[in-house]
């Protein structure tokens, strides 16, 4: 099993020590059971002033998987907290993906059924990672025009609406744009390249 490796470590607005450095890559070693999923790994560290709030830190730690992007982003007064909390939550989603990964490898390739003494003697085997399976499921289709408008007109529709994002047709470009609302308060823009 090859070891989980940091290929982009970098800091906005924050000097990355060589002890941020060293525990970033302990809390990811942590992650080594799953590395057979992992292809990359990208770790954001930030340091910003919040109004009335003080310092804020927050931890972006990206990892690119077979079909698809984990993602964990955690803020906290501290760094190294922030760190802690990221490498939990990536933990639990390596789970969950792990085992979604292995179902779908049984259903393409069924394994020959062990016999009644295997199951016995395994039942209570792998209960320590206790994850309940989630299927996500599409519960509502809309469908609707693409206005052509600008990202600040399709900000001003999203507010009205009161949602987090708004998909319209950039009059500027002619593509599909999305925007939406961050955590920090200011908006974001999403467009295909």
């Amino acid at each position: 099993m090859k070891a989980v490796h940091i290929y982009k470590l970098s800091g906005r607005n924050v000097d990355v020590t060589d002890a941020m450095r060293d525990y970033v890559e302990e809390k990811l070693t942590r992650l080594d059971r799953f590395s057979d999923q992992i292809t990359d790994a990208r770790v954001t560290l930030t340091v910003r002033e919040v109004r009335d709030a003080g310092r804020r830190n927050r931890v972006e730690v990206q990892l690119n998987v077979p079909h698809g992007i984990i993602r964990a982003e955690e803020h906290h007064a501290d760094m190294y907290a922030a760190i802690d909390r990221a490498s939990d939550v990536l933990e639990r989603q390596l789970r969950k993906f792990k085992t979604r990964y292995m179902k779908q490898r049984a259903e393409v390739a069924p394994s020959p059924q062990p016999d009644l003494a295997e199951v016995e003697e395994t039942a209570g085997a792998g209960l320590e990672d206790d994850v309940t399976e989630f299927q996500p499921e599409i519960v509502r289709q809309k469908r609707f025009d693409l206005r052509p408008m600008s990202p600040e007109d399709a900000v001003v529709q999203m507010e009205a609406l009161g949602h987090d994002f708004y998909v319209f047709k950039n009059m500027d470009t002619g593509g599909c744009g999305v925007v939406y609302r961050r955590r920090d308060g200011n908006y974001g823009l999403i467009e295909p390249s």
